[in-house]
């Protein structure tokens, strides 16, 4: 029998799960099954109102596709702005709250389903954060970094179960904000400044782990601004690449005092030759 063919594409992964589900399923099963198909119900239909796809639901979980990040971070925060309300009535032991992680990546599509590298990120992702917030990785946010109204709080380089090299991780902080009927828009978050967080050290990490963290790091700061090569330096003075990080940091400077000192040094003009300014007042 011939296999189905299998399909490739790029897209937004949304993985989410309940935490505490297990300890919820001892506490009432009944009750908990009638929440938890509640609140699916409204997770389905956000999903498919962000033009979502979903594409397996085991248990608690849910994996869905989308064709924009945008469309999945958008989808992500209605759903847990709109769980947090529908949580009000339910006592604080029996309220039940979705983490949710959100990856960008190739995939595999197999008779609906979707497989690879993609889906375990963002399935490791929502493991990073508590109920009812949202974890994104590094290819998610530079999709959404120079977007307005978005807050990221970077959790900086994370070793996950089943994945081979860390991954950087951002939770997406969500405005609290209650005055409107309206359900909390992703604009209305203001945004700050990014900066890089280095990995904490840790004495269980062996030499290999600590130098696979350290080029994960240096990845993300390589080309970017001065005080993101300094993090770097500040966190390995003696690291592979301080001395690049050192030299990158003394070029910038470099250019900085170049250009004030060109706009400070007025053109010297040849006595034959008349600047600009004399023609248009006029002098000979």
């Amino acid at each position: 029998m011939e296999a189905p063919p299998l399909e490739r594409r790029l897209v937004a992964i949304l993985a989410a799960d309940v935490e505490g589900y297990s300890r919820l399923m001892h506490g009432d099963e009944e009750a908990t099954l009638a929440v938890l198909s509640a609140h699916r119900a409204v997770v389905d239909q956000l999903i498919a109102r962000h033009k979502g796809r979903i594409a397996n639901t085991a248990g608690d979980s849910v994996l869905a596709e989308f064709a924009s990040v945008v469309d999945a971070v958008h989808c992500a925060v209605e759903i847990q702005e709109s769980l947090a309300k529908a949580n009000e009535h339910e006592s604080e032991a029996r309220r039940m709250r979705f983490r949710i992680g959100i990856n960008v990546g190739d995939v595999m599509v197999k008779e609906g389903d979707i497989f690879g590298d993609g889906v375990n990120v963002a399935a490791r992702l929502e493991g990073l954060v508590r109920g009812g917030e949202i974890c994104i990785s590094r290819g998610v946010h530079d999709h959404l970094r120079h977007r307005r109204g978005m807050i990221f709080e970077d959790l900086g380089e994370q070793l996950v179960k089943n994945i081979a090299h860390p991954i950087r991780a951002f939770r997406l902080r969500i405005a609290a904000d209650s005055s409107s009927d309206e359900p909390p828009c992703i604009e209305a978050i203001t945004e700050l400044p990014e900066m890089p967080m280095a990995p904490a050290a840790s004495p269980e990490l062996s030499p290999d782990t600590e130098a696979a963290l350290e080029l994960a790091f240096w990845e993300t700061v390589k080309d970017g601004t001065p005080a993101e090569l300094e993090s770097y330096v500040e966190r390995y003075p003696e690291g592979t690449f301080a001395s690049i990080a050192e030299a990158r940091l003394d070029a910038a400077c470099n250019r900085r005092e170049a250009s004030r000192s060109l706009r400070r040094k007025p053109p010297n003009y040849p006595p034959t030759v008349r600047p600009p300014w004399s023609l248009r007042f006029g002098k000979a």
